[in-house]
């Protein structure tokens, strides 16, 4: 499905308004979802080989409270703890030894590590994923989610982050949440949407192997679900691959519990509102060849023209 017709495109827009989700079967064909998956399987297997690690940095007071922090809230191993760790400390110090004026679940998490591997490094994530492989831009830019995302979003929404995640075999489901930067707002949370998140199916999404699973309705609370807190009304989004659905950030949703052998495998891309700051800047990360192929809506997109410009 390379277009959308304009009686698809409202259903969609009232799925969204009315329940918080939308799911659209079938946009990539077979082709699409293993040149995908191929891309996508080798940089799973050459980052868990060698995982981005930069040097360390100074440690700090905060540090202890970060840490449990991380505990508290990831299913991480030891090892991967202490590689996020070494992050946050070298990170800090390129940014002159700077703290955080706030403990840590009150910091936005477009300011802080997390974990690439989780479920006890069973399942993993791939960061900057534009950088590793340009060729998601035609994801990114595909009419049939863009259309809804300028919908909801507005006309200039840009790309706040794009990345991968592998559920692994034989693991629990991720906590109930709302996207960022909705879980460091009070309560009631605003009654529009602030980002909109899609996810590019490229396995089949069951309950067997943890499709995504949503809250119908719950966007409508202004709520934030407990971390950690079951909900009973939960809906599974199963759909074959190549199939995308579509979330607003203030949707709880989750990743279901994987009980195969096997691990389920997807793209995430999540618009924000052109005025919210993005999760990932990719104005200063992009190489400056790879940027000249993308198209001018595409690098829109990914920021260019969308940030703040230096005056004076």
């Amino acid at each position: 499905m390379s277009e959308i017709s304009a009686d698809l495109l409202e259903k969609a827009l009232d799925q969204l308004s009315a329940r918080g989700y939308a799911v659209l079967e079938n946009v990539l064909d077979g082709d699409e979802v293993a040149h995908y998956r191929a891309l996508l399987d080798d940089l799973f297997a050459r980052e868990r080989q060698a995982p981005f690690e930069p040097e360390d940095g100074a440690a700090a007071p905060e540090d202890d409270e970060m840490e449990r922090f991380l505990r508290q809230s990831y299913d991480v191993s030891e090892a991967e703890l202490q590689r996020i760790m070494r992050r946050i400390r070298h990170t800090r110090a390129l940014n002159g030894d700077t703290p955080w004026p706030v403990p840590p679940q009150e910091v936005t998490k477009n300011f802080l590590h997390l974990p690439t591997l989780f479920d006890q490094d069973r399942s993993q994530r791939i960061w900057q994923l534009v950088d590793k492989t340009p060729d998601v831009g035609r994801l990114i830019e595909h009419p049939v989610v863009l259309q809804l995302a300028r919908r909801v979003l507005g006309s200039d929404c840009v790309l706040a982050d794009a990345s991968a995640t592998s559920i692994g075999p034989h693991t629990g489901g991720g906590a109930w949440h709302v996207d960022v930067p909705l879980g460091q707002l009070p309560e009631p949370l605003p009654d529009f949407p602030l980002t909109l998140q899609n996810v590019w199916m490229l396995d089949d999404f069951k309950e067997a192997n943890g499709a995504t699973q949503v809250v119908a309705d719950s966007h409508l609370t202004r709520r934030k679900p407990v971390w950690g807190e079951e909900q009973q009304e939960a809906t599974l989004l199963e759909s074959p691959a190549g199939s995308v659905s579509i979330c607003l950030s203030n949707t709880w949703h989750r990743s279901g519990p994987n009980a195969t052998d096997d691990p389920r495998r997807e793209i995430i891309c999540y618009y924000s509102r052109a005025w919210i700051k993005p999760f990932t800047d990719y104005v200063s990360s992009l190489d400056e060849d790879v940027v000249k192929t993308f198209s001018p809506q595409l690098r829109y997109l990914l920021g260019f023209s969308a940030h703040p410009p230096r005056r004076g």
